[in-house]
């Protein structure tokens, strides 16, 4: 008898419920649009807040190019941030030195043509060798020699030491660039034009002056005992090289032709 008299109580208190609400509806309906449209507003809100805070496809990309860059803090002080890699808004604009205007350079700061390579050593008074270095390596020399005058050499080294610097304060890890061609003797060039079409008789690289860094390889530069260092694009070690040489270039320092042909940056000391 208890129990049926709860049940007659409970739907009765819950008819008064319905019939309550319904009344409220009928007399006063902006309330329910109210209540309605507050919800909705704080459904937009939330959603708003969350699209806010969803970065736009151009930071999406931003970010994701800082966090997959391979960066080193070794270099920089307590809380400085890596700059920026720019590059040059176009090789052939920034680099467009033709030959014939850093053939004019090596003949007013370069030696009279090498016959070959016994004519090469007998001139240690007025050429340098840049065989070793610890900014760039010198590749596997076919149909060139490793001496330059003293003014290139010393543009070589210090292009070498502004490459470090901007990888540390870039902080890319170390790397170091790889020159393909310095000074050719008479002897190198004849042998050059027997297969090379292209290879001009009267070439800058025979004055000691000229000298070609190739864009498109870099020497990692690691402990042999320790870890593999993490592989840094060929892109954006090209970018840093591309800002230090039209830094280079713009202090005129040297003539500079971007050659796409022979994947270098083929420069005259001035």
């Amino acid at each position: 008898m208890d129990q049926e008299y709860r049940k007659y109580r409970f739907l009765e208190v819950f008819g008064v419920v319905v019939i309550v609400l319904a009344l409220v509806k009928c007399v006063a309906p902006g309330i329910a649009t109210h209540l309605v449209s507050d919800e909705a507003t704080d459904s937009l809100r939330v959603d708003s807040t969350q699209i806010s805070q969803t970065p736009s496809e151009s930071d999406v990309s931003s970010e994701t190019l800082e966090v997959n860059r391979p960066v080193s803090t070794r270099y920089l002080a307590d809380g400085e941030r890596p700059h920026r890699i720019k590059s040059v808004p176009s090789y052939q604009k920034a680099f467009p030195d033709s030959n014939s205007v850093q053939l004019t350079a090596a003949n007013r700061w370069g030696v009279k043509p090498v016959k070959n390579r016994q004519d090469a050593e007998a001139r240690k008074d007025e050429l340098v060798y840049i065989g070793c270095s610890p900014y760039y390596i010198i590749d596997p020399l076919h149909s060139s020699i490793p001496y330059l005058v003293p003014r290139a050499a010393i543009l070589l080294q210090d292009i070498g030491q502004a490459f470090f610097d901007s990888l540390q304060v870039k902080g890319v890890p170390m790397h170091r660039f790889i020159v393909t061609s310095v000074l050719r003797t008479q002897e190198d060039v004849a042998k050059l034009r027997r297969h090379n079409g292209n290879a001009t008789e009267n070439s800058c690289h025979l004055y000691g002056t000229t000298i070609d860094i190739c864009y498109n390889r870099y020497q990692t530069v690691e402990d042999p005992d320790g870890p593999h260092r993490r592989e840094v694009r060929n892109d954006s070690l090209k970018f840093i090289l591309s800002e230090v040489l039209n830094d280079m270039r713009q202090q005129k320092r040297c003539y500079i032709k971007y050659e796409v042909k022979q994947g270098c940056f083929h420069m005259t000391v001035r």
